[in-house]
C-alpha cells in the first residue's frame, strides 16, 4: 500500500491484515480525490483543510490527504493494532505535528467535548456495520462541520444505505466491491 499523490506520493505505509479491517484500495482513493478535487458539485478547498477520519484503520485516507496539502487530521479508531500500525507510519513520515490519533469508540469520540469544525469528514467503517448512522445523526447535532463540507461514506456496493434526512446525497459511485457516497449535511 502507497500514497499515490502530493509531497509523499509513491511512500509506502504499512497496513493490517485482518478481518475486522480492510485498507481502502488505492484506485478507490484516487477516484475520491479527483472528485473532491475536479468535481464541480463538491465545493470543498481542500487545500489547508481539517479531516476527520472516522474508523480510519491504518489512516490511509488521511495520510493522503496530509500528502495533498490538508491541514490537520484527526484519526479516529477503535482497533488497538490499527492504531498502533497508523501511529508507526505517521512517526515514519514524520506526520505527527499534523495529525491526532484517538484509539476510542466512534460514538464516545463524538458523545465528547469537540470544538474544531472540519471540512471533510470521512467514514468507513466496517461493511456488516449499519449503525453508522447514529454518528452521522451526532455529527449533525454537534455540528463540527463547516459551511463549505463533504461528507464521504465508504460502504459495500450491495448495501442498501437509507441515509437519515439531515443529508443531502450530492454523489454516489462504485469502484469494484466499494460504493463511496458524497454527501453534505442540511442546515
Amino acid at each position: 500500500m502507497r500514497i499515490i499523490s502530493g509531497k509523499l506520493k509513491g511512500k509506502s505505509i504499512d497496513f493490517l491484515k485482518s478481518n475486522t479491517t480492510r485498507p481502502l484500495k488505492d484506485s478507490v482513493k484516487e477516484n475520491i480525490f479527483n472528485i473532491i478535487t475536479h468535481s464541480n458539485l463538491i465545493k470543498v478547498n481542500f487545500e489547508k483543510s481539517n479531516v476527520l477520519d472516522l474508523y480510519s484503520g491504518i489512516g490511509s485516507f488521511g495520510l493522503e490527504c496530509i500528502s495533498r496539502g490538508a491541514d490537520k487530521i484527526t484519526f479516529v479508531e477503535k482497533n488497538k493494532i490499527a492504531v498502533d500500525i497508523l501511529k508507526k507510519n505517521l512517526l515514519r513520515l514524520s506526520l505527527e505535528n499534523k495529525s491526532i490519533v484517538v484509539q476510542d469508540e466512534i460514538s464516545n469520540f463524538l458523545k465528547s467535548k469537540l470544538e474544531k469544525k472540519f471540512e471533510i469528514i470521512f467514514l468507513d467503517p466496517p461493511f456488516k456495520k449499519d449503525d453508522y448512522i447514529n454518528d452521522l445523526e451526532l455529527i449533525r447535532k454537534k455540528k463540527i462541520y463547516k459551511k463549505n463540507h463533504i461528507l464521504i461514506i465508504h460502504r459495500e456496493k450491495k448495501s442498501l444505505e437509507v441515509l437519515p434526512k439531515i443529508v443531502d446525497t450530492i454523489l454516489i459511485k462504485t469502484y469494484g466491491r466499494s460504493k463511496i457516497i458524497f454527501s453534505k449535511f442540511l442546515s
